[in-house]
Order: structure tokens, then C-alpha cells, then sequence
């Protein structure tokens, strides 16, 4: 028995391997993004020679291929070129991100936590805790892909292990459990007001409340923190081995009396601005609630990378100064551009990027893919569970070429709502079905907005890390999410528990 694990174990790394290097034996990613934007522009002038175009389900408009290569494209490909790369949504995030993290880190503060957290946590749940706080971290939309994974990986380095490891585990639970959560987030209202128009088609007084999938949400929390805990040991762990790389591996020593006055002076600041927060956010004329008096429309859901410089840069600077790192503002200065220089590869991936996502979007052979695919899965005419498999499966596939979940759901809700509404089924299903597919495979999509930059992360420890290092490492996660989830799902359905507050499975058009 032990030998045929073994030998079963062989046979993925012997895959993961070969996948690995192939990806790998691509152009660099900077490259190869060049090459697709490239692709796209000669993709768009065939596709409008051939006349590629699709019915968009909710307006009825004819979606038709649009020709960069026109008089008109070649104008916006030049003219867009420098305003594609900096309205680039990730960018300014990250930058803005890492000025108050350049900070933190600089002072010592970073470091003194990971001793903490290192000391403190039992070692034999760490990657749990990794993977858990990932999947909580995307409440606050970016927060994990900023702050989360590049952390995950100093944590592992300093227990001894591969920090890829790490970080694999906690961009499994930021990116791949996207749509889990204990609380709300601004995911929920977003796709619930999709949903309730789609649901309109048919039943004009339908109302599908933000809570439409809170319960399954809250328990795939569970449920994929356990799953990408056994992915991190049972598959990734073994494939990488221990760290060999130029990296000095640290002894982590307790706290000295003074870098533990700093912690305490820094906690007062994080304190400082959470009493803020709250004087802003508990009234319902509080200064930081939203326009409509709602917190997920707040400046402070919205505004979270604000929030996460202030915090960082403020406590950063207090230790700095307790600990006798910072002595003046030049060394503050020289901290965040120290944190900026770590993303020079970064910056040359996303100028290229940026390039393809707008020529994709001009081009309309996103939009035109995913209703085509659509169509032919509906002309399947299955029953729910093969129906909702197949969906779960497009939804997964759709993503590997759109990006954004709320603009695909846009497009692909008023098609398949109606659908499982003529099934006896409830939007509120149809959407948990769509989140599920939308987000196994966010970890292997070249399309997701922040891939250039986990390619950055994973190249600090390994300077030879491309596409295929990444998709590689990622994708048994994919693979045992979408098995996992999917089978959960179905069990979910078939035991009929409400997806949420008062929301059931079934649904039954009005007589």
C-alpha cells in the first residue's frame, strides 16, 4: 500500500515537473504578455473579418468583434497606451500598499511580529492559520495580496521552511477561496444586485438580499482552509523540500526589553486609529459610512489600502523611532524606497499587462468566448446536478480569460438564472454555483489582476520562477478545490439546507 502511494506521489511531481518546466521554457512573463496583446490585436482583425459576434443576454445588443487594426483601434492603442498602464487598478495599489509596508518593515516592526507569531503559534497548525487568515483576508478586497502572502513567506523561511510554501498556502486561501467568508464582503451586494435583475427577467418582484449565500460561504471557510491545508502538506511541501536558496536563515530569538517597548507603543497606535475607525464607522451619520449609510459602501471597505498605509506607516514609524531605527525622516524615506525597489520586475510585467486586459476588453472577444460557451452549455438541456457541474466548470474556464467576477457574473447571470428558475431552482443557488466556479481557479489564471505580481513574490526566493513555477505550484489546489467544493455543494443541495438568512434551494414562479 505505502508503495503504491509512493509511487502515485511520483507520478504528480513527475507531472507538476514537466508542467513546471514547459511553463518555464515560456518567454519571461513580460514577454509573453507582449506576445498576447499581440496576439489579441490579429485575433480582433480576424474576428471582425469573419464576423465573430454574440447576443449580450441581458440587452439583447449585438455584440460584435471590434478591430484594433481599424483607423480607430490603432488611435487607442496609441493614445491609451500610457493611461492603460497607470489607471492599471493593481498598480497603485501595490505601490501605495507598499510605501506604508516599506515602513513597517524597515523599523523592524514586520519582523518583530513574525518572531511573535513564530514563537507563540503551534507549529503544527501554521499553515492552517496561513490559509484560514487568507481566505478572511479578502473582506478587505487586496489586503491579502499586499500583506498576507509575502508575510506567509517570511513566516515559513523563519520556521525552516520553503517560504514558496508559504506563500502558496496563502495565496490558496486569498485568490482560490475568493467568494468564503465569515462576514460579509463587498462581494455580496455587488453579485446580489446582479442577481436580482437577472431574476427580473422572469419575476419582477424577486429580491435577492446581500445574505443570499451566507451560510454556504461561512461553512466553505472551513472547508477550504482544511483543503488547502492538506494540498500544502500532502502535495506542495514534499514536491519543494527545504529551502536551499541565498536567503540567511535567521535563528528567531525572544524579544529583547526594548524591541518589546516598541510592540507596546505600536499596539497604542494601532489602538489610536481602531477607536478612529469606530467613532467613524458606529454612528449612522458616522463620517466614514458610505452615501447610502451602509459599511460596505464606506470608505473604509472601499478605501482599505488608505487605511492599511496610514496604520503601518504610523505604528512603523513609532517602533522605528523606540528601537533606534529611525533617527531622522531620510531613514523613514530610504524605508519606503527600499520596499519599491523590490517591485522594479514588477512594474515592467504590469506595463505589458495592463496592454493585453485593455486590448482584450476593446477587442469584445472576452464577452463574445464567454456567451458562445454559454449557449452550448445550455443547448446541453441536463438535468440540475450534470447542469450545475458543467457550470461550475464554465464559470472556472470563463475565468482563465475574465478577470473580474462582478463583470463576468454581469454577463453570464441573466442567462443562467433564468435557467434554474424554469428549473424550480432559486437565483440564490444559481449564484452560489457561479462563486464556486469563479474562484477554484483564480490561483492559476494569468488573468487575474495580481498574477504578475505573485510571480514577483515567488521570484525573491527563486530568480528562475515564471508562469509555469507558479501554475504549477498552484494548480493541485485548483484541482482539489473544485472536486472538494462542487461535492460539497451537491451535498448541500441534496440535504436542502437554506444557502442563507431564509433563502431556500427551490424556487417556484409565481401563478
Amino acid at each position: 500500500m505505502e508503495t503504491a502511494t509512493k509511487k502515485k506521489k511520483n507520478y504528480i511531481d513527475l507531472f507538476l515537473n514537466i508542467l513546471e518546466k514547459g511553463g518555464n521554457a515560456l518567454p519571461n512573463p513580460a514577454t509573453l504578455f507582449a506576445l498576447f496583446a499581440l496576439l489579441i490585436l490579429v485575433l480582433s482583425a480576424v474576428g471582425s473579418w469573419l464576423g465573430w459576434e454574440a447576443v449580450h443576454p441581458a440587452t439583447g445588443e449585438v455584440i460584435k468583434t471590434v478591430n484594433l487594426f481599424s483607423k480607430e483601434g490603432i488611435g487607442m492603442i496609441i493614445n491609451k497606451m500610457v493611461t492603460n498602464f497607470t489607471e492599471f487598478a493593481p498598480l497603485g495599489i501595490v505601490l501605495v500598499a507598499m510605501l506604508g509596508i516599506g515602513i513597517a518593515e524597515s523599523s523592524g516592526l514586520i519582523g518583530a511580529i513574525i518572531r511573535i507569531i513564530v514563537i507563540k503559534s503551534p507549529k503544527n497548525i501554521i499553515t492552517f492559520v496561513v490559509v484560514f487568515t487568507g481566505i478572511l483576508s479578502n473582506v478587505a478586497s487586496d489586503i491579502g495580496y499586499v500583506l498576507l502572502i509575502p508575510l506567509a513567506g517570511i513566516i515559513f523561511q523563519a520556521l525552516g521552511r520553503h517560504p514558496v510554501v508559504g506563500m502558496a498556502a496563502a495565496f490558496a486561501g486569498v485568490s482560490g477561496g475568493f467568494s468564503a467568508n465569515l462576514i460579509l464582503g463587498t462581494i455580496d451586494p455587488l453579485l446580489a444586485g446582479l442577481s436580482e435583475e437577472a431574476a427580473h427577467i422572469l419575476d419582477p418582484s424577486y429580491r435577492v438580499n446581500p445574505t443570499a449565500n451566507y451560510y454556504f460561504m461561512v461553512a466553505s471557510t472551513f472547508l477550504i482552509a482544511i483543503l488547502g491545508t492538506w494540498v500544502t502538506e500532502k502535495i506542495i511541501q514534499p514536491r519543494f523540500g527545504a529551502y536551499k536558496g541565498e536567503y540567511y536563515q535567521e535563528s528567531i530569538e525572544p524579544l529583547s526589553a526594548i524591541e518589546k517597548k516598541g510592540l507596546k507603543r505600536s499596539f497604542v497606535v494601532f489602538l489610536i486609529w481602531l477607536v478612529i475607525i469606530l467613532i467613524g464607522i458606529l454612528p449612522e451619520n458616522g463620517v466614514l459610512r458610505g452615501t447610502d449609510g451602509g459599511i460596505l459602501s464606506s470608505p473604509l471597505i472601499k478605501g482599505i489600502i488608505t487605511f492599511l498605509f496610514l496604520i503601518a506607516a504610523s505604528a512603523g514609524i513609532v517602533y522605528g523611532v523606540v528601537v533606534g531605527k529611525f533617527n531622522n525622516d531620510t531613514d523613514v524615506a530610504n524605508g519606503m524606497a527600499d520596499s519599491l525597489k523590490t517591485l522594479a520586475a514588477y512594474i515592467v510585467l504590469v506595463f505589458f499587462a495592463a496592454q493585453f486586459v485593455a486590448y482584450f476588453k476593446w477587442s469584445n472577444l472576452g464577452i463574445i468566448m464567454a456567451v458562445s460557451g454559454a449557449d452550448a452549455l445550455i443547448a446541453s438541456n441536463l438535468g440540475l446536478i450534470p447542469l450545475m457541474i458543467l457550470f461550475i466548470l464554465f464559470s472556472a474556464t470563463v475565468n482563465l480569460i475574465m478577470g473580474s467576477a462582478s463583470a463576468k457574473w454581469a454577463l453570464l447571470a441573466p442567462v443562467f438564472i433564468p435557467i434554474f428558475m424554469l428549473l424550480g431552482y432559486s437565483p440564490e443557488l444559481s449564484q452560489a454555483v457561479y462563486r464556486v466556479g469563479d474562484s477554484v481557479t483564480n490561483i492559476i489564471s494569468p488573468m487575474m489582476s495580481y498574477f504578475a505580481l505573485i510571480i514577483a513574490y515567488f521570484q525573491k526566493y527563486d530568480k528562475n520562477a515564471g508562469l509555469g513555477t507558479i501554475i504549477a505550484t498552484m494548480l493541485p489546489y485548483s484541482i482539489i478545490f473544485f472536486i472538494g467544493w462542487t461535492l460539497f455543494l451537491i451535498a448541500w443541495i441534496l440535504l436542502e439546507i437554506p444557502l442563507g438568512p431564509g433563502v431556500g434551494i427551490y424556487y417556484q414562479l409565481p401563478g
